[in-house]
């Protein structure tokens, strides 16, 4: 049996990645330091509750499970706070993962499925963003995964590692046999927010740009349910077993939803007026992020089949009606109606 050892397997897309790599066949083991993610959401293999950065610990880890593959989701993802808190960004995604890439060295684990993100292509100069179109972050956030990739052909280069990135557009959803979905603390995504705002006889859904250069005014992004993130993932853990070097695909549809038409999409799923107020845009917000996955396709054999918008907001309705959802958080004005550039959190 292939082994999978899974850091940040206690976060969103980790933990769906979690349960596809086990249907898979695959052995799973989760490293979580839990401090963003949740012990309940570890559902399929063992919990190693530690940190990254723990040489000793990770090399500890290594020795006992043998990983084929090391599928590495653990990160601080949010946009807004990478900016105010830079320094704790690149200490846990960039430094966790140089020591996280050191004790794999020491005790012979050389291939890497790596989180990543379109943040690090920062504002397109070209749609659907490809590949090969420049790697230019906007935040430390996007730097701190684009720090990642550097460091990761570096190692391909000098000790033999084998790495695929995975670039993240918008992950969204939730599993559809419900039982692992979307819970962040705060949240930040769009299509979570909007239905809490639907749900909520008080609720107001905040949309932040009604000016882009869009079909409609509002920011536009590529939304991909997190299931279908995890199927590539599988099918890339796969093709690593094999692989020499690094390499690195994106993971999107290729179709674009607008702010507007997500909220139309909650409109109707939950048969109620979503109460809607408008706001200036943020700085920095890109009005179109969309991913050309043309290679992930070709090479993967990938394609997704869940990521229609209104089988996306479905799962997530399901998710937060069950009472999977968060307890209710204190979230500031800039955290509602956020169009997240990505959202990979491990």
């Amino acid at each position: 049996m292939k082994t999978v050892l899974v850091t940040g397997g206690a976060g969103y897309v980790g933990s769906h990645c979690c349960k596809a790599f086990a249907a898979a066949g695959w052995k799973v083991v989760t490293l979580d330091n839990l401090s963003r993610g949740w012990r309940e959401a570890v559902r399929w293999g063992p919990l190693i509750e530690g940190d990254i950065a723990d040489r000793q610990l990770v090399g500890c880890v290594i020795d006992d499970c043998r990983p084929d593959i090391v599928a590495h989701f653990a990160a601080y993802a949010y946009v807004g706070e990478s900016v105010e808190r830079p320094d704790i960004y690149y200490a846990n995604n960039s430094a966790g993962t140089l020591a996280l890439l050191d004790a794999m060295r020491a005790h012979g684990a050389k291939r890497m499925l790596f989180s990543s993100s379109c943040a690090t292509y920062g504002h397109p100069i070209q749609l659907p963003i490809s590949e090969d179109h420049p790697q230019q972050p906007v935040n430390p956030y996007g730097w701190s995964k684009l720090i990642v990739e550097r460091m990761l052909d570096d190692y391909a280069h000098a000790y033999g590692f084998s790495a695929t990135a995975l670039r993240y557009f918008n992950a969204a959803g939730c599993d559809a046999d419900g039982e692992i979905g979307e819970r962040h603390e705060p949240e930040t995504h769009v299509i979570p927010l909007a239905i809490e705002a639907a749900l909520d006889p008080d609720g107001e859904f905040r949309i932040f740009g009604t000016d882009f250069d869009t079909r409609d005014g509002t920011a536009i992004r590529d939304f991909i349910h997190v299931s279908d993130l995890a199927d590539a993932h599988v099918l890339a853990g796969e093709r690593l077993l094999q692989l020499e070097g690094a390499d690195a695909f994106n993971l999107g549809t290729g179709t674009g939803t607008s702010v507007l038409e997500i909220a139309d999409a909650v409109e109707r799923a939950i048969g109620r007026r979503l109460r809607r107020s408008t706001w200036p845009r943020r700085p920095g917000d890109p009005a179109a992020l969309v991913a050309s996955a043309a290679r992930a396709t070709a090479v993967l054999g990938w394609r997704p089949v869940r990521s229609e918008i209104g089988a996306i907001v479905d799962t997530a309705l399901a998710w937060q009606r069950s009472g999977g959802d968060r307890p209710p958080s204190t979230l500031t004005d800039a955290d509602h109606g956020q169009p997240a550039v990505a959202s990979n959190a491990g």
